[in-house]
C-alpha cells in the first residue's frame, strides 16, 4: 500500500499509464552476503541519515524526505530511475557526473555534509540504488523519474497566499514555525527552513522545483490534492525563508547570486521581508559539526 498510492498519483499527473512505472525489488529481496550488506547499509543511510552516516549529516533530514519511501516512489526522485542515467554532464558543477558523485552533492547541498568519493556511504548508497534498479534500461530516463512537471502558475507566486497554504495544509505535519517535528531526538517531520534544514545551493531551495515535488507528493497521503497554484504559492513562500548558506558562498553574495542562482525561481539574494536572503551575517553556516544540538 506504501507503493501503490505514489504510482497512481504520480501516474495520473504526469499522464503516464500506471502499468508503465516500475515496481522495484521488497526489501526482503535484499540478497545475503558482502553485497547485501553493502545495500542493507545503502537503503539505512537513505531512511535514517543521521544515525546511519552522522558525521557527513549536518541537519535534520534525511536522503527520503524527497526520496519517498526509500527512493521507491514514482515521481520523488526514485533512485531506481536515475541510476542508469549516469556518467552524465551537469550544468550545476560542469563536469561528467558519476551516480556516486551525484549522490555526493546530494549530501553537499541537502544534507550539508560532505561524504568523499569511494568511501563507504557513497559506495554502499551507489548499491542500493543499483539493486533498485535491476532490469532498467541504461543511458534512458524511466517513466517516473525526478518529479513530474508541473504547469506555469497563473498568478506569479505570492508569500501572503504561499503562508496561508503552509499554515491550513503543511504546518501539521512541519511545524508552525517551518521546523519540523521531533519526539525527543527522533525526527518525525523535517524542517523546511533554518539552520536544520537543506541549504540555498539545493534543488529544493529552487522554486520550480519544490513546487514540482509539492504539487506530486504533498501531502504525505493526500498528494495531488494541492492547486497548481497553490504548490507554486506555498513553494515560494517555503524558499523565501533563511536557510543555511550556499556552500559555493565565496564572500560575495551579488557574484554567488550571478554565477550560480542567477534564475527566475531562486529567492537567493533577494530581499524578502527587509531581509536580504543568504546575507553572511544572518544565514546559517553551511555545515553544522556531528553531535551539535539544533
Amino acid at each position: 500500500m506504501r507503493w501503490r498510492f505514489p504510482l497512481l498519483a504520480v501516474a495520473a499527473l504526469a499522464g503516464i499509464a500506471a502499468a508503465d512505472l516500475a515496481t522495484p525489488p521488497p526489501e526482503a529481496a535484499i540478497p545475503a552476503g558482502p553485497y547485501g550488506d553493502a545495500i542493507r547499509r545503502g537503503l539505512a543511510i537513505i531512511t535514517d541519515t543521521r544515525a546511519a552516516a552522522p558525521q557527513y549529516a549536518g541537519n535534520d533530514l534525511r536522503c527520503a524526505n524527497c526520496h519517498l519511501d526509500a527512493g521507491r516512489t514514482a515521481g520523488a526522485a526514485p533512485l531506481w530511475a536515475a541510476f542508469g542515467n549516469f556518467p552524465v554532464w551537469r550544468d550545476k558543477n560542469r563536469r561528467m557526473n558519476s551516480f556516486e558523485k551525484r549522490v555526493q552533492d546530494c549530501f553537499i547541498y541537502s544534507i550539508n555534509g560532505t561524504p568523499p568519493l569511494g568511501g563507504e556511504v557513497l559506495l554502499a548508497v551507489s548499491a542500493y540504488a543499483g539493486w533498485l534498479a535491476q532490469g532498467q534500461p541504461i543511458g534512458v530516463s524511466p517513466p517516473g523519474r525526478g518529479f513530474p512537471a508541473i504547469a506555469a502558475p497563473t498568478l506569479p507566486p505570492n508569500d501572503a497566499r504561499g503562508k496561508a497554504v503552509f499554515t491550513e495544509v503543511c504546518a501539521a505535519c512541519h511545524g508552525e514555525d517551518g521546523q519540523g517535528l521531533k519526539d525527543g531526538d527522533i525526527i518525525i517531520n523535517p524542517p523546511l527552513w533554518g539552520k536544520a534544514s537543506y541549504n540555498w545551493g539545493a534543488g529544493m531551495a529552487q522554486v520550480d522545483k519544490a513546487a514540482a515535488f509539492i504539487r506530486a507528493n504533498m501531502p504525505v497521503g493526500n498528494a495531488g490534492t494541492l492547486s497548481v497554484q497553490q504548490a507554486w504559492d506555498v513553494a515560494w513562500y517555503i524558499d523565501g525563508q533563511t536557510r543555511p548558506q550556499d556552500p559555493r558562498f565565496a564572500g560575495d553574495l551579488a557574484a554567488t547570486r550571478a554565477e550560480h542562482h542567477n534564475r527566475q525561481w531562486s529567492r537567493y539574494a533577494t530581499t524578502v521581508a527587509g531581509q536580504i536572503l543568504g546575507y553572511p551575517a544572518t544565514t546559517p553556516p553551511h555545515h553544522v559539526p556531528p553531535g551539535h544540538d539544533f
